[in-house]
């Protein structure tokens, strides 16, 4: 995509309403990737706007680089859910969408009259669903979740000290918002479709925690996978000090020598094929018994050629290489620019921007992006003239500080 976000959705998700009552980055990446896939998703902000609009860099007010990725094909309303009308206005679009998602805590839905008994009440069919720090039914529920906290509860900064970091640390990206958003946006299709097979709707909790832990001990469950034990906890070739990048002589590479042809396939290209047949190299058990001397052995033979030798000698023997990227030099690759993995559009308050594609190919109904990322507010009087307010009623509440419709685009726009 070259210039604009296309008129309509195209994707397999045509019809499917979504009213997105969420903010920051889980909430909005689950309903950024339903859009995408052409969901009508109506976020519903408050006066002062998602929190995230405010992190930059930014060429307006309002308009940082990951809102406009994460409130891209989107319709933005402003709503003062604390005002009686504004919790009235929501109630009235969510009887004409197919599910609700938030991620404030139950308790202050309840508060706001918006909790799923009040929202069922007026849309038997509709998908209630919580993206929850902590599950309902534990002694956490209700506790402050952000991205780095859900991290470390999980276990994922100490299996970086583990593996032989200097300290335990994050990752760095927001690792649970995004994994979580994934699966949140999962739940919340298999509900829809339950609810249009059964005419029923239902109301359903993705806790962060449990799901990045399970994320984490899907790999390091190990023995405890077993009652007694079979052995001690932790996926052994992951936490090796030596799964790492490897060091060329010249820079890094990644690589991957995995399964007994690779292995002897790397043997034969670096001149060692009396190594196949040693005992720590003989097959996989042997070699897993005994993964950390055999990453430390990868990592010496490595450092004694350069990188473009070492990828045209793997990629002839067919042992799986890959260049280590920046995040600079990722912009550049060759393949994401052959796949338009960066689309490029002009914003019509931002200029030109560019932003990670939709994912996937679709034979019939392609995803895409079809709405530029909102302004606060853009949509509040098309929305809400939808869900059948006059245009009375809309400039009531306008007048009222219920709603908002956005300012004019500035003339210094880029």
């Amino acid at each position: 995509m070259s210039a604009m976000a296309s008129a309509r959705p195209t994707g397999p998700l045509q019809g499917l309403r979504i009213l997105d009552l969420t903010a920051v980055v889980l909430g909005p990446y689950a309903t950024q990737t339903l859009g995408d896939l052409g969901a009508d998703v109506i976020k519903v902000e408050p006066p002062g706007g998602d929190n995230l609009r405010a992190v930059g860099p930014m060429r307006n007010p309002g308009m940082g680089a990951m809102s406009l990725h994460l409130n891209r094909n989107k319709r933005s309303v402003v709503l003062d859910l604390k005002q009686p009308a504004g919790r009235d206005a929501c109630l009235k679009l969510a009887e004409g969408c197919d599910a609700l998602i938030y991620n404030t805590r139950p308790k202050a839905m309840a508060r706001l009259g918006l909790d799923y008994a009040a929202v069922a009440a007026r849309n038997p069919r509709i998908v209630y669903l919580g993206c929850l720090g902590y599950g309902e039914a534990g002694p956490y529920a209700g506790k402050p979740a952000y991205d780095d906290l859900i991290q470390g509860a999980a276990g994922l900064p100490m299996l970086y000290a583990r593996q032989g970091g200097d300290a335990p640390r994050y990752a760095p990206v927001t690792l649970a918002d995004r994994a979580v958003g994934l699966q949140a946006a999962i739940a919340l299709l298999a509900a829809v479709l339950h609810a249009q097979r059964t005419g029923r709707g239902q109301a359903v909790e993705v806790p962060m925690f449990e799901a990045l832990a399970q994320l984490v001990m899907g790999d390091h469950l190990g023995g405890e996978s077993f009652a007694p034990a079979e052995g001690p906890m932790g996926y052994a070739r992951l936490l090796a000090p030596h799964r790492r990048p490897y060091r060329t002589a010249d820079g890094y590479l990644s690589v991957l020598i995995y399964n007994d042809k690779h292995w002897r396939a790397f043997f034969d290209a670096i001149g060692r094929p009396e190594l196949k047949d040693a005992p720590l190299f003989r097959d996989h058990g042997a070699r897993a018994a005994r993964i950390g001397e055999v990453y430390a052995f990868v990592a010496e033979v490595m450092a004694t050629r350069g990188s473009d030798e070492w990828c045209a000698l793997l990629a002839q023997a067919d042992v799986p290489v890959a260049r280590l990227h920046t995040v600079e030099s990722l912009l550049h690759d060759p393949h994401l620019q052959a796949v338009d993995f960066f689309a490029q559009m002009d914003h019509p308050s931002e200029g030109r921007i560019r932003t990670p594609a939709a994912v996937g190919r679709y034979g019939a109904t392609p995803a895409g992006i079809h709405r530029h990322a909102p302004r606060l507010g853009e949509h509040s009087a098309e929305v809400l003239s939808e869900a059948g307010l006059d245009d009375a009623a809309v400039a009531a509440l306008i007048a009222q500080g219920v709603t908002a419709q956005p300012r004019p685009f500035p003339e210094t726009a880029a």
